[in-house]
């Protein structure tokens, strides 16, 4: 923080010279040297006006730039907001890939499992299948082997 330091001088009725000009030139000169200088309103400041001016300058520009500073980190904090956002968003869709993939692998796996059962109960039909025929072709042979006697019994009375 600067503080400016302010008086208002007026010329001594003492002179050392009778031109009211060269008094005041030559006062601002010796308090120029001494780091003290006037304004434009003629006050007393331990400022240069140039220097308080730039300063007032600088002053400024910073206010600008903290502004603009502002502004980028709302800016960027939008930005992450949106980033954070969509982070989510992929992490969901991730997480319902993860959960499709492993529901497809489970329906794989049934239907393995189905396929499995479906075999085992061919095999077993097939098995079934071949004991009735078995069980046929030995029906069919006491059949023939009852018309053969039924037809002797016939042919002997």
């Amino acid at each position: 923080m600067t503080y400016l330091l302010t008086a208002t001088v007026t010329p001594s009725k003492q002179s050392f010279s009778r031109e009211p000009g060269r008094e005041t030139a030559m006062a601002k000169d010796i308090l120029g040297e001494a780091g003290l200088h006037f304004d434009e309103l003629n006050k007393l400041r331990v400022l240069d006006p140039e220097v308080t001016q730039q300063t007032i300058e600088l002053k400024e520009e910073c206010k600008d730039f903290v502004d603009k500073i502002g502004q980028f980190q709302k800016i960027v904090g939008g930005l992450i907001e949106l980033v954070d956002q969509l982070a989510k968003e992929a992490e969901n869709e991730k997480m319902k890939a993860i959960g499709a993939r492993n529901l497809l692998k489970s329906i794989a796996k049934q239907r393995e499992a189905q396929q499995q059962q479906l075999q085992a109960l061919i095999a077993e039909k097939k098995m079934q299948l071949e004991r009735y025929r078995v069980e046929y072709e030995a029906l069919c042979k006491v059949e023939a082997e009852q018309n053969e006697f039924i037809d002797q019994f016939i042919f002997q009375k």
